[in-house]
């Protein structure tokens, strides 16, 4: 066959400049963002400026989250951007639509507070997207907006949505993995080599996501049999603004892989370059979102969007101190009168607190490289790393072996902990492979599909 490069991109949350975002409430809100907002519009349109450019493709997929929340106007300036972008480059572009897209109740801010624009409804997005992918379908499941491809004569592209009207991030019920299974057997059929497009990943970023119910597909190892033991071995996912690759096999052998890529809106900022060298080989490169026009303060993109993620996470912290009860609906925990007393005590020490100090509470040892650093800085820093890909708290480093000790700690008091799906997790296993990268490189690779 014939090799394939494509960029792909993802989670673009599209502000248009014609709405507001601005204002103390703006600005309270963006205390618990990680992605930016009034400035979306400058971030992709410097992206997909410099996808224009690029001589590696002339193939683009966006995998979901393609307007900040479902704005009209954010929706009809985005198709814009992309009838302009393949206009002007002579470039395709595919997509595939997600929850933020569509939204009865989306927002800005200004001075007077928070505002209501008019949003889209579910049923107006094949209207604003149908260039991108939906006309030009060999299959098409309306109820679902996914479709099927040609990216080439030897590759087929399954776009999969787990929205429907009225509800997002669905369960696929038995018609619809039926429909997808036909898809990929009807690839194999016709000596096709299939690959995936979801929003949602199938496989948690990082073990940890595992906890969170919104951070993959509902049931997804059931979409995972369906593709992987019908020939398709690989999805390109986002959603979780994490980067990220992983794999798993099915229980008849069959090898899956789910890319995972960041924000181009918020830390960590990347695009992929991806080459489909043949049925067995793919090649994942990543490259960094370009500078966009915006006042930085004097700092680089990667700076800037770097600090609004650490922003959030000072802010979170901050608030379990300050207001216990922004801090809980956040977390969504279930608010009581004694977690409003406990979580003060709890802020105040940890934002005092050095490395050293946090694991003597658990009766371990920090390593002295590390023992004096304040503990806020230290989360801050782990925690951004879990997004960032590529974590580097591993054996053998100050940080992992600090962590590890304290994971074994505490990991008694966690045995019977499960993931969102109902699968067993072991703690100490789950934690260290979150804080530190045993796997994959999250970058860059050379995935075997077989």
């Amino acid at each position: 066959m014939e090799p394939l490069k494509f960029h792909l991109i993802t989670d673009t949350h599209y502000f248009s400049r014609r709405l507001d975002a601005f204002g103390e409430a703006y600005e309270d809100f963006m205390d618990s963002e990680q992605k930016c907002f009034a400035e979306t519009a400058a971030i992709d349109e410097a992206a997909f400026g410099w996808l224009a450019d690029a001589k590696d493709a002339d193939t683009v997929l966006i995998a979901g989250d393609l307007s900040f929340n479902g704005e009209k106007k954010s929706n009809e300036d985005f198709s814009k951007l992309l009838h302009d972008f393949e206009e002007k480059s002579g470039k395709k572009v595919y997509v595939v639509t997600a929850g933020h897209d569509f939204n009865d109740h989306p927002f800005e801010f200004n001075d007077k507070g928070r505002g209501e624009p008019e949003g889209t409804k579910f049923s107006e997005l094949l209207g604003y997207y149908g260039d991108f992918g939906y006309k030009d379908a060999i299959a098409f499941n309306e109820e679902h907006l996914s479709y099927v491809a040609e990216l080439s004569e030897d590759v087929r592209l399954l776009v999969i949505c787990n929205d429907v009207d009225g509800k997002k991030h669905v369960t696929y019920d038995d018609g619809f993995l039926g429909w997808i299974e036909a898809q990929a057997k009807q690839a194999q059929a016709d000596g096709k080599m299939m690959i995936a497009m979801e929003h949602y990943p199938v496989l948690p970023g990082q073990p940890i996501l595992a906890l969170i119910g919104d951070a993959r597909q509902a049931e997804a190892q059931k979409l995972i049999d369906t593709l992987a033991d019908n020939g398709v071995h690989i999805i390109f996912t986002g959603h979780m603004h994490n980067q990220s690759i992983n794999v798993t096999s099915t229980e008849k052998g069959n090898r899956f892989y789910d890319v995972c890529t960041g924000s181009a809106i918020g830390c960590p900022a990347f695009m992929r370059l991806v080459t489909v060298e043949d049925e067995e080989t793919v090649k994942i490169e990543s490259i960094p979102v370009p500078e966009f026009d915006w006042d930085k303060k004097g700092l680089t993109g990667e700076q800037y969007l770097r600090a609004q993620f650490e922003r959030m996470i000072r802010k979170l912290i901050e608030r379990m101190k300050s207001d216990p009860g922004k801090f809980m609906g956040k977390l969504h925990i279930k608010q009581s009168p004694a977690l409003m007393k406990i979580f003060p005590v709890i802020g105040k020490k940890l934002s005092k607190m050095t490395v050293g100090s946090f694991a003597r509470l658990l009766a371990v040892k920090a390593d002295p490289q590390i023992k004096d650093d304040l503990f806020l800085e230290f989360a801050v820093s782990f925690v951004r790393s879990v997004f960032e890909g590529n974590q580097p708290y591993v054996e053998g480093t100050p940080g992992g072996d600090t962590l590890l000790r304290v994971f074994r700690r505490i990991a008694p008091f966690m045995k019977k902990m499960k993931g969102s799906q109902g699968e067993p997790l072991d703690f100490y296993e789950t934690m260290k492979h979150t804080v530190g990268n045993y796997g994959i490189d999250d970058y860059n690779a050379v995935l075997k599909l077989k």
